[in-house]
């Protein structure tokens, strides 16, 4: 069960059996269910037995089952095409404050069903790219 929890928390309560739910996967590190609200047919929700509201605060060993159970999904659910999101933040369209993470079918080429993605790439120069590089590696290697 979750570390810690927060008593008004929807993914902690559905964690609990307190709020049903369509369950998929279960784990002793995370629940996986179909979500009420799908974008398209078998669109499922993978959340951690950790309350975090955030990726960057979840702690590792709540990471070793979701790509595993995200893979069984996708196979499960026999389509080619599809993605994985997951958001942190409200301006990241994150709706739940509870790291969670979304396999979303997408069956056709329209945007009728499944995710619609926008990308709006940037165009940064070479030295700014190098730069934020060096940045990076001076933090990641400390």
């Amino acid at each position: 069960m979750a570390a810690k929890s927060l008593a008004s928390c929807i993914f902690c309560k559905i964690i609990k059996g307190d709020i049903p739910s369509f369950k998929l996967v279960e784990t002793d590190t995370i629940y996986s269910f179909l979500d009420i609200g799908p974008l398209s047919k078998g669109h499922a929700l993978i959340i951690p037995k950790y309350h975090a509201e955030k990726l960057h605060e979840l702690p590792d060993e709540y990471f070793a089952d979701v790509l595993p159970t995200a893979k069984k999904i996708a196979l499960a659910l026999n389509v080619e095409n599809y993605n994985l999101l997951q958001n942190n933040g409200r301006i990241a369209h994150q709706e739940v404050d509870h790291v969670h993470f979304h396999v979303i079918p997408k069956p056709g080429a329209t945007d009728t069903e499944g995710l619609v993605v926008g990308w709006p790439s940037q165009k940064p120069s070479m030295d700014e790219l190098k730069s934020l590089h060096e940045e990076l590696v001076k933090k990641l290697e400390a």
